[in-house]
C-alpha cells in the first residue's frame, strides 16, 4: 500500500465554476486528474487531500464532486480548506458518506489516523501570522488552529514517523519560525504537506528540509494534476 498526497482539487462538479478561468494551468484540470490518479493509484493505496477539495458551498451541492473522488482509487482522506464551505460537523460527514455508499471517503479533524508505523495528523492551519494583511482576528484564528494541531499531534503517542497535513503553509518563505513549526519541531514531525497557493503564489513555497522537517507543496496545480507519492509499496 503506498500512500500519496495532493491538495486544493477545486472539483467544480456540483457548482460549475472550472478553475480554467484561472489560467491555462487549468484546462481540463478534472480529466487530467482522473488520468493520472486512475495510472498511478492502485485500489489498495491511501491518498490524503488536505483541503479545498470542493467549490460547493453546502454538502448536498458537493455530491457529484464526492461521487467523483469516491470512483477513483484507493482510500481517500480530507481535511478541511479555506473554500471548504460545505465542511460540517463530523457526524454529518460521515452520515453523508455512509448514505450515498462512498465507502472510500473518510475525514480528518483535530485527530489522527495511521499509516503503518507512521501517524498521519494534520488541521486547516491559518494565514501566516509574516503576511502583511495578519490582523487581530487572525491571530485568534491562527491559534486556534495551533490548539487543534496539536490535539492531532497528541495522538500520535508511540508512531515511529509523524507526518502532518495542512492546508495553509506553515512556514514564511522567508524561513521565519511560529507556533505552528515550532509544535512540528516539538513533537518532533519529519514531513509536512501543504496545499493553498496557486499560480504565481508557488514562488513562495517551502520545499524542502528546516530544521529537520521536509516541507512540500502539494497544490494540484503545482503537482500538474498527479498525485505526489511520500511512500511507496
Amino acid at each position: 500500500m503506498a500512500l500519496y498526497t495532493i491538495a486544493d482539487l477545486h472539483l467544480p462538479l456540483g457548482k460549475n465554476k472550472p478553475m480554467d478561468i484561472f489560467g491555462a494551468a487549468w484546462e481540463n484540470y478534472v480529466e487530467r486528474l482522473r488520468e493520472n490518479w486512475q495510472r498511478r493509484i492502485k485500489p489498495e493505496d491511501l491518498v490524503v487531500l488536505p483541503g479545498d477539495f470542493s467549490w460547493a458551498t453546502y454538502l448536498e451541492e458537493a455530491l457529484e464532486d464526492f461521487r467523483f473522488l469516491n470512483s477513483l482509487n484507493g482510500r481517500k482522506i480530507l481535511l478541511k480548506g479555506n473554500h471548504d464551505y460545505w465542511w460540517t460537523t463530523k457526524n454529518k460527514l460521515n452520515s453523508f458518506v455512509k448514505e450515498n455508499g462512498f465507502c472510500d471517503i473518510e475525514f480528518m479533524h483535530n485527530g489522527c489516523m495511521r499509516y503503518g508505523d507512521i501517524a498521519l495528523c494534520g488541521t486547516r492551519g491559518w494565514k501566516n501570522p509574516s503576511w502583511d494583511s495578519f490582523n487581530e482576528q487572525d491571530r485568534k484564528i491562527f491559534d486556534r488552529e495551533v490548539i487543534r494541531l496539536e490535539l492531532s499531534l497528541k495522538e500520535a503517542a508511540g508512531a515511529e514517523e509523524i507526518y502532518v497535513f495542512v492546508h495553509y503553509p506553515p512556514m514564511a518563505p522567508s524561513g521565519e519560525k511560529n507556533e505552528f513549526t515550532r509544535l512540528m519541531e516539538a513533537y518532533p514531525v519529519t514531513k509536512c504537506f501543504y496545499g493553498h497557493l496557486h499560480g504565481a503564489s508557488h514562488r513562495f513555497a517551502v520545499n524542502g528540509i528546516a530544521d529537520g522537517i521536509e516541507y512540500r507543496l502539494v497544490s494540484a496545480d503545482y503537482l500538474k494534476f498527479d498525485p505526489y507519492e511520500i511512500t511507496g509499496d
